[in-house]
């Protein structure tokens, strides 16, 4: 009962501090882990001790599988050199720097100060993109450090416990190196064969609650074999994500998947928010340990100073040359030119260390000689890396001038996506239509795409408090109605009249209607803050011979509209002859009607601040 109750007030708690960090822009890591130092010390709460297993166990496989479905197999593919050289070549290259330091300054064999280099050398998933998400990095950065935050449990725990076996003698160098490459074949080889296993399954299940019951099993099916074989969970957890995650939408259902990412960012955030209050919460038992341990206390702080400088440093001096090296080589050169210096600088210090840091720790013997000691400097990494790099991190990003995603832009290549799709499902329509299907049915087939259509182009454009758009006076009379509609059913429960089943069924078609039109007023909102910026030029040839601007006939309107007196909601101006018409959400659609009887391929946004152009032709964005 105690530690049920235990549970439920650390959960409440940390999901109300987190609440609080997002909404004064805080960072969330750093805001639970001060909560937790500061609770550490309060005589009403009790001493928090961790099971390394529960974290091992509990915590790691479902906060890695999270991940893993969440990244892009393709983007991870294309960047696997540099998430290689950091998940594992930086971790090896942190661990022995840091084990250099521990063995010059405490008594310890080398075997132990690699232990402890292997346990503060991984820097932590949750940490990095918390703040990756709060800060806006650029989308190649975060991938890349996504995925060295996916492998580099992997590398560290494997040589912690050949480091844990060494101190004892009963390893050699190269058996350690054997275990290593059979650790990581293991754990891919598991991770496949579960995906697949699990792949065959989920095209057979259509029921979402089976499907995600499935997925809650996913990351112990694979951890758990592969653990028992001595080989690396960890890596069987990431192959088996990435797999399941690349292939959902062939193998699930459109309600699968929503299910799925619900319910796995559900308990994202109950893991992600509680592993940060119960580091904190760990302090005051790991100091006082330190603190009697007997070590000379100069020597103590001395020693933890140089640990957390060891583990920052090391990365700086791992990542540039490891970035700008390898392009030494031509063919490396010519595949993947060198980014600019600012790109190794915010990697080099997003460096935060996390639970699994604190987890490792406690792996070590209980004979381990200054076991404690051993355990502060862990926990002085973590502390350290979060305060000083955590809270650093936004700075140098704002510094260095990098530019994260635009929301803008997005959904100008999400308006650009739809389209090209729209257009393949019209192609589809129009070959699978039969003598027997009837002309309204066909009708409303066109009319739903191109209401899809509109509505995300004309999420683009000026405010739509300055211009209402079609689809803004949808979501403002629908949500109306759906409010109404709500209000009649829940009158008909309270009559008793309706069987409740019915209408759960009846609330669950309103809600789910409902809940979409919350999300586009969301995203919304989120476009119009920012200036849209024109993307990359396309590839069609229409595109690449098309100037980017040219001289409007009618600046400011729509020649046609005015002369039928028609109202338009957004302007396009053809590159060819600089004829500007309404877009294809007005009434008019003039410029798609120009296209048709012009033949030019090219027209831009004649609208202020947007500068990006359409080919009709080859339907593409540029």
């Amino acid at each position: 009962m105690h530690l049920a109750v235990g549970l439920v007030i650390v959960v409440a708690v940390s999901a109300s501090l987190a609440a609080i960090a997002r909404r004064f822009g805080l960072s969330e890591p750093l805001v639970l882990t001060v909560a937790g130092v500061i609770g550490s010390y309060l005589w009403f709460v009790p001493e928090v001790h961790i099971d390394p297993e529960l974290i091992l166990l509990g915590l790691l496989p479902p906060l890695l599988y999270t991940a893993a479905i969440r990244t892009s197999l393709v983007d991870f593919k294309n960047n696997k050199r540099a998430i290689g050289l950091l998940s594992v070549g930086l971790v090896l290259f942190s661990t022995f720097a840091v084990a250099a330091v521990v063995w010059a300054l405490l008594p310890v064999s080398f075997a132990v100060a690699v232990a402890l280099g292997a346990v503060v050398a991984p820097p932590d998933a949750v940490s990095a993109t918390a703040v990756a998400r709060r800060i806006g990095m650029p989308r190649r950065i975060v991938t890349i450090l996504e995925g060295e935050s996916l492998l580099n449990d992997a590398t560290a725990l494997v040589t912690l416990r050949t480091a844990i076996a060494a101190s004892s003698g009963a390893v050699s160098l190269w058996k350690a190196g054997l275990d290593f490459l059979i650790a990581a074949g293991g754990g891919v080889l598991v991770g496949v064969v579960v995906a697949a296993v699990l792949a065959v399954l989920r095209r057979r299940i259509t029921d979402p609650v089976l499907d995600t019951t499935l997925s809650f099993l996913a990351p112990f099916l694979a951890y758990l074999p592969a653990e028992g074989i001595h080989a690396s969970g960890v890596i069987a957890v990431v192959v088996c994500g990435l797999i399941l995650g690349h292939g959902a939408p062939a193998w699930q259902s459109a309600a699968s998947r929503i299910s799925e990412r619900i319910n796995w960012r559900t308990i994202e955030f109950i893991l992600e928010n509680t592993v940060f209050l119960i580091i904190g919460l760990q302090v005051r038992t790991i100091v006082e340990g330190a603190w009697n341990s007997g070590l000379d206390h100069p020597a103590l702080i001395g020693a933890c100073l140089a640990v957390l400088a060891a583990t920052m440093l090391a990365r700086p001096i791992w990542v540039f040359p490891a970035t700008y090296l390898a392009r030494l080589i031509p063919r490396v050169a010519r595949k993947d030119p060198a980014p600019s210096w600012r790109h190794p600088a915010v990697i080099s210090w997003a460096g935060m260390r996390g639970v699994v840091t604190l987890a490792a720790v406690l792996l070590l013997p209980q004979d381990t000689p200054e076991l404690a000691v051993l355990r502060l400097l862990a926990l002085v990494v973590v502390g350290g890396t979060l305060l000083v790099q955590g809270t650093t991190l936004p700075w140098l990003v704002r510094l260095l001038k990098l530019r994260g995603p635009s929301r803008a832009e997005d959904a100008l290549q999400q308006a650009a996506l739809l389209q090209q799709a729209g257009e393949a499902g019209l192609r589809i329509l129009g070959e699978n239509i039969t003598a027997d299907t009837p002309d309204d049915v066909v009708q409303q087939l066109r009319e739903r795409i191109a209401k899809r259509t509109n509505e995300s182009w004309e999420r683009l454009g000026p405010s739509e408090a300055d211009r209402p758009t079609p689809s803004s006076e949808y979501r403002r009379l629908r949500t109306a109605m759906l409010a109404e509609e709500r209000k009649t059913v829940l009158e008909v429960r309270d009559s008793g009249a309706v069987d409740q089943e019915v209408l759960q069924a009846v609330m669950g078609m309103l809600d789910l209607e409902e809940s979409t039109i919350d999300r586009l007023d969301e995203a919304e909102e989120e476009i119009r803050a920012e200036p849209l910026k024109p993307p990359a030029s396309g590839i069609c040839e229409h595109l690449q011979s098309a100037p980017h601007t040219a001289i409007a006939d009618r600046p400011g309107e729509c020649r046609e509209c005015v002369a039928e007196g028609l109202a338009w909601v957004h302007l396009r101006m053809c590159l060819t002859c600089g004829h500007v018409a309404c877009c294809e959400s007005s009434v008019g659609n003039h410029a798609t009607k120009h296209f048709r009887t012009s033949q030019h391929p090219v027209m831009r946004s004649a609208e202020p601040g947007e500068a990006w152009r359409w080919c009709y032709v080859d339907s593409l964005l540029g």
